[in-house]
């Protein structure tokens, strides 16, 4: 065996073994659905709180009405729900047709190291609900998702820490810029996932 056989070899064998410690069951595409409903999402948030006839960009609407609190946090949930059922789905059809298991130690791993940030943040976002500080709500949950695609990307594609720094950026100019929670959770949850999956997919999926 020459030294360009040994090399190729070595190559093959790294590349297994990184395949095999990485969560690639991730659908590109999933992300660009998810990106989609977000987007869907906080444009019923928009009209929740501006309304369908309000001028010079005045609100018909304030959050700190009970029942638009309740309107936004159904939306909100409805929109998680949605994101998880298709995420899960769209990665079981990769997984399947790649014949894997989307259920094994590497994904066990990733839900792990997700876990922590993405409990704590919306357990921090629950205390500033009950206190009434709805302002910091955007961010702070644009900040715990950001830290937690942080954590999670040592078991799946590097361009998932890309994404979770940017959504910690988008979280602390929304910090920076109160106000302005809807249009920055467009971007964090609507638009980066977007352009996060066409890359995903246009790099590994085609």
């Amino acid at each position: 065996m020459n030294q360009k056989d040994l090399l190729q070899e070595i190559g093959q064998i790294r590349s297994m073994m990184e395949k095999s410690s990485k969560f690639m069951s991730i659908s590109g595409m999933s992300g660009v659905v998810i990106g989609c409903v977000a987007l869907v999402g906080a444009a019923a948030a928009y009209f929740t709180v501006y309304g369908t006839k309000s001028e010079f960009g005045y609100r018909d609407f304030y959050v700190l009405d009970e029942q638009v609190i309740w309107k936004l946090a159904g939306i909100a949930l409805l929109v998680l729900l949605a994101s998880i059922i298709l995420g899960i789905s769209m990665a079981k059809a990769k997984a399947k047709k790649s014949g894997q298991s989307i259920w094994n130690p590497t994904s066990k791993a990733l839900l792990k190291a997700m876990a922590v940030p993405l409990v704590t943040g919306g357990l921090f976002s629950l205390i500033l609900i009950s206190k009434g500080v709805f302002g910091l709500i955007a961010s702070s949950l644009l900040i715990f998702y950001g830290l937690s695609l942080a954590a999670a990307s040592t078991y799946t594609f590097r361009e998932v820490r890309v994404l979770g720094i940017l959504e910690i950026v988008l979280g602390l100019l929304a910090l920076a810029f109160p106000g302005y929670g809807i249009w920055f959770w467009s971007l964090g949850f609507g638009v980066l996932h977007i352009v996060y999956g066409l890359i995903v997919h246009k790099k590994y999926e085609k």
